[in-house]
């Protein structure tokens, strides 16, 4: 008899969770595909140097026509030349502000149809909103937020008229302050969560249009623009960042493209940046079943996770300007 009770007792236990994986399976929305890139057209931008050099010399290993899009002229020509280098192919190179829509729109135009757009573009400056001008926080909203409304602006019209109706992708780059606030990154974070709204709102717009968004959220990566940010970045603002560990433009470029290849909405590139993910989903689009379920599950655990990050964060904050401001 108990040893009946005890299966029984295991048989609910496992039913209970196998319920709730099927019953995900049944509503989560969009539905999982794949996204070819082979042969076609991929345009990145922010593709001279970094993550977007990456990605654009993965992408043309894996067959696809590049093409890079970045302000200037020279680095774009030494990024053409480092990926026939590396990979024997040639890509296209166009020079524009993403700020500028028609410079945007004379690009693209030149470029031809796109079937894979990858928004990489950015500008970030670690500084307090105190010592910040009000200028430069602009010019960070109007890059990395303004700039991707120009470009997608710009190439939906062609996406949705394509006569070929395999599916197509938009991939924003966003970053890990994009899911969570962090010292001195005020403008930074701003443009960043802005990414974020912007992409749950255009999967709704343009499912029915087989086109499909793809948010990455990379952490700290060895680019050049890391390197100059490093010059003025506040010593709190590092201290905190070391929460999550840095990482090769190599590797993000990788887990980014797999991302775009498999329609993920949300693709994190490390362990700290999945955990984000989890705790701060909300009621963001989810193609698997298995990581619906782990949302459903974990995500309460994962903000008491978060809570203690904070309490960490606060404590040092604190205490460092208990430490260098009242001394």
């Amino acid at each position: 008899m108990e040893d009946a009770l005890m299966l029984l007792s295991f048989s609910l236990i496992l039913l209970l969770p196998l319920s709730l994986i099927f019953f995900l399976s049944l509503i989560v929305r969009p539905h999982s595909l794949k996204v070819p890139i082979k042969g076609r057209h991929v345009f990145i931008t922010g593709g001279s140097s970094g993550i977007g050099l990456e990605l654009a010399k993965r992408a043309a290993i894996e067959g696809a026509r590049v093409s890079i899009l970045a302000r200037n002229q020279k680095k774009l020509e030494d990024a053409k030349d480092s990926i026939r280098l590396a990979t024997g192919i040639d890509v296209s190179i166009f020079s524009a502000d993403v700020r500028d829509l028609e410079a945007v729109m004379k690009a693209i135009d030149e470029a031809g149809p796109i079937d894979v757009l990858v928004c990489n573009q950015g500008s970030f400056v670690a500084r307090e909103l105190l010592n910040q001008d009000l200028e430069e926080v602009k010019f960070i909203i109007d890059v990395n937020l303004i700039g991707t409304f120009h470009l997608i602006k710009t190439v939906l019209p062609g996406m949705k008229a394509r006569k070929d109706k395999r599916p197509t992708s938009i991939a924003i780059m966003s970053s890990q302050v994009g899911q969570v606030g962090i010292y001195g990154y005020s403008a930074y974070s701003a443009s960043k969560f802005g990414l974020r709204g912007m992409a749950e709102a255009l999967q709704q717009e343009l499912i029915a249009y087989n086109i499909h968004i793809t948010l990455i959220y990379p952490p700290d990566t060895d680019t050049p623009g890391l390197v100059e940010e490093n010059k003025t970045r506040p010593v709190l603002t590092s201290m905190i960042a070391a929460s999550s560990s840095a990482m090769e433009s190599v590797e993000v470029a990788k887990i980014s493209l797999d991302g775009i290849k498999s329609a993920k909405f949300n693709v994190f590139c490390n362990f700290e940046g999945w955990m984000l993910g989890v705790g701060c989903v909300g009621w963001s689009p989810q193609r698997s079943s298995i990581m619906a379920f782990v949302e459903v599950v974990f995500a309460s655990i994962l903000r008491l996770v978060g809570l203690c990050y904070q309490w960490s964060w606060y404590q040092t904050i604190l205490k460092w300007h208990a430490q260098n401001i009242n001394n």
